[in-house]
């Protein structure tokens, strides 16, 4: 499958924290998707980092964007996770098979079992028009999340 700027972004369906299958395509026509891999649920720079995204929600909502958070922890991890800390938006579990999805986006990261830090943005169409990634201990900021999202209005 192919993750470069321009093409279809590669669908997919999840659970989510409250055990809810979350499909890509379905939000095609209707909303912009800001996809979001981290490494594990309940670890400190994944925390930090959604917390973040949690916090300046209100960005993402006015780009017309569903936040979808992915990592390979269980629906069951995901559920306690969000609950914890109050996040709104889907907690996705990319449990099983372990890494599919992450592997389709080929941020997976064999030797550690779980996915690096990559964040794919998809516009209304399905095509992916932004993407960047950090390595597993250096958290993202804010600033590629909002440069992002004007990529969505240009």
């Amino acid at each position: 499958m192919s993750t470069l700027v321009g093409d279809h972004a590669p669908d997919f369906s999840l659970t989510n924290q409250f055990g809810e299958t979350v499909t890509l395509s379905d939000f095609r026509g209707k909303k912009n998707v800001v996809v979001v891999f981290y490494p594990l649920s309940f670890s400190g720079i994944c925390t930090g980092e959604l917390c973040e995204l949690r916090d300046n929600f209100a960005s993402f909502a006015s780009a017309d964007v569903e936040l979808l958070a992915i990592s390979v922890d269980s629906k069951f991890v995901q559920k306690a996770f969000a609950e914890q800390e109050g996040y709104k938006f889907s907690v996705l579990a990319d449990f099983w098979p372990h890494g599919e999805v992450a592997k389709d986006y080929e941020v997976f990261l064999d030797e550690h079992g779980f996915a690096t830090r990559a964040t794919f943005v998809i516009d209304k169409q399905g095509i992916l028009v932004s993407k960047f990634v950090t390595a597993p201990g250096q958290a993202r900021s804010l600033d590629e999340y909002n440069k992002a999202l004007a990529s969505l209005s240009a």
